[in-house]
């Protein structure tokens, strides 16, 4: 059944995402920060909004894919924000990243302004996965809630997953982020290996395929980071893994949990945002390696 629906975050995720909702024939309200990005989206068929509470009117599903915590509460709870727009009974489904008390703080709010829901279904699987459909979602929330949205995630994904209550979702995404963080230094720091000792870079992701080696930040990251490569379109940048990986130290440390590992990557990733690359994509990563001394003291 096509649902009215509101998309407020186009960024380099929610712009395939909302594409996506837009092919499938559900009607989609739009509102980003910088309005210029709507433009192929309304070309598609979606309809600007200059505000978010202008987006949700109406709509019985509000998608948010924004940057970090700070920009769920201003678009939310903020002038003009949608919860005070918010129809009856709507699902406000939150494909951000942000911290799991963070979330809940949010859907304790919004139960207070009415009877819309909260639901986080933070999202794994970067910018191809989003174009593709085959994202993983990571769901928090009431499961009931959750089974009336996940004919639209299925549109989205390859597979939902309903990791418990509201914030659960978050959680599960900070353990997914710490592995990819620790995973994409591990191949920055074994194409520099690989770079010192001869061996073609190119050929190293080919040769790992199907090995215990092998996975898809790998097969994506590893060829943009082996010299001359054409490093492609953005699909991330350093600074959004960084403010995950902070949000990973915090959560960690509230629950007493010890994360010796994380302590070295997030020193590893200070080092190239203060500096200031975190505006690269991935293969910046290799500024570690080839410019260290650029990056001043270790």
């Amino acid at each position: 059944m096509k649902q009215r629906m509101a998309f407020l975050g186009i960024g380099l995720m929610g712009r395939p995402m909302a594409a996506r909702l837009l092919d499938s024939g559900h009607e989609l309200a739009l509102w980003n920060r910088s309005a210029d990005k709507l433009a192929p989206l309304v070309a598609a068929g979606g309809r600007a909004c200059a505000i978010p509470a202008e987006a949700v009117e109406g709509a019985a599903v509000v998608c948010l894919c924004l940057t970090d915590a700070d920009a769920v509460e201003q678009v939310m709870f903020g002038e003009g924000g949608a919860a005070r727009a918010l129809a009856p009974g709507a699902l406000v489904v939150d494909f951000s990243t942000i911290g799991p008390d963070a979330t809940r703080g949010f859907a304790k709010r919004l139960a207070e302004t009415g009877d819309a829901q909260w639901l986080d279904c933070p999202v794994s699987g970067g910018v191809a996965g989003a174009e593709a459909g085959t994202l993983a979602i990571l769901a928090g929330g009431d499961a009931a809630a959750i089974d009336r949205v996940r004919p639209l995630l299925a549109l989205l994904s390859a597979r939902v997953t309903r990791m418990g209550g509201v914030g659960a979702g978050q959680a599960a995404k900070l353990c997914n982020q710490l592995i990819v963080a620790t995973n994409m230094l591990a191949i920055a720091e074994a194409m520099h290996v690989g770079e010192a000792l001869g061996i073609d870079l190119a050929q190293l992701p080919v040769a790992f395929q199907g090995g215990f080696a092998d996975s898809r930040p790998l097969q994506l990251f590893g060829p943009r980071m082996a010299p001359p490569a054409d490093p492609g379109p953005p699909v991330s940048e350093l600074r959004t893994m960084y403010k995950d990986i902070r949000s990973i130290r915090a959560a960690a440390a509230a629950a007493e949990a010890g994360t010796p590992l994380l302590a070295g990557v997030e020193a590893m990733w200070t080092r190239l945002i203060d500096a200031g690359h975190g505006g690269e994509d991935v293969p910046g990563l290799m500024r570690l390696y080839r410019h260290p001394t650029d990056l001043g003291e270790q």
